[in-house]
């Protein structure tokens, strides 16, 4: 199969990225964690981490199944020493292997994502749990701005994102379709959990987008803002007044059939 990316849009190798991985643990761990607690990942299990990132979930896994269990960590471009290099559309995977997988912001950045939920279902144990949190960037609104010009030039960030993302092969509204491809793969016991959080002055999701103001400067440039537009939305991220709504994160279970 031949993939059809152009690209992903957040590099690794980029200066910002560790700031990004730090920025997404405080935003997500905490529903991440939670989540997976639910499948009743203990000691002993076969769990694999896809697209570790700064690898704080591996960690939290690594705690849970103890030295009789183990864990796998991957990423395209690993930033930890203990990640191994994988990429999940091409690269073989085993069958039957493990009790849990989880991925987070991961198949949003796949064209093939469809497949590749096929090949991790056959990479579970009978009855082993996926989880995937993925976002839908889709929702994301201005719930007080000093004024309408700064609100709508918060909107034409978050629109630009979605652009930079499609470009790239990736789907922005990914979340709210992971229930039911996950079911059309054949999962089953699936169930989707929509998440929203607060964004204002210095919380962890408003510290991730004045990230992507560095992060992503030169492609938000070619997209057409300007250094004004970011210092811009960088002094309403930062204003006491300023108020917004999260992206929808969905966490989603689902089993592979006994």
């Amino acid at each position: 199969m031949t993939s059809t990316r152009t690209g992903y849009v957040f590099d690794n190798d980029y200066v910002h990225a560790v700031d990004q991985h730090r920025y997404l643990t405080e935003c997500y761990d905490a529903l991440t964690c939670s989540r997976l607690a639910e499948t009743g990942v203990s000691l002993g299990w076969r769990c694999w981490e896809i697209g570790a990132g700064g690898g704080s979930v591996a960690d939290w896994l690594v705690r849970r199944v103890g030295p009789t269990g183990s864990v796998l960590a991957t990423d395209i471009r690993p930033i930890r020493p203990y990640v191994h290099t994988h990429e999940v559309v091409h690269d073989p995977l085993p069958d039957g292997e493990f009790d849990l997988i989880h991925a987070r912001l991961v198949l949003m950045h796949l064209p093939e994502r469809d497949a590749v939920l096929r090949k991790l279902l056959r990479a579970l144990r009978p009855g082993g749990w996926l989880q995937l949190d993925e976002p839908d960037i889709g929702y994301c609104p201005v719930l007080l701005s000093p004024d309408r010009r700064a609100a709508e030039l918060y909107e034409a960030f978050q629109a630009a994102k979605e652009v930079l993302l499609a470009e790239a092969g990736a789907d922005g509204t990914w979340g709210r379709k992971v229930a039911g491809a996950m079911a059309a793969a054949g999962f089953v016991a699936v169930d989707p959990l929509p998440v929203v959080y607060p964004w204002r002055a210095g919380s962890p999701g408003v510290r991730l987008q004045i990230n992507h103001t560095h992060h992503l400067r030169d492609k938000l440039i070619a997209a057409g803002m300007t250094e004004q537009d970011l210092a811009e939305v960088r002094a309403l991220l930062a204003d006491e007044r300023f108020r917004a709504s999260s992206t929808v994160m969905y966490s989603v279970h689902g089993r592979r059939p006994l």
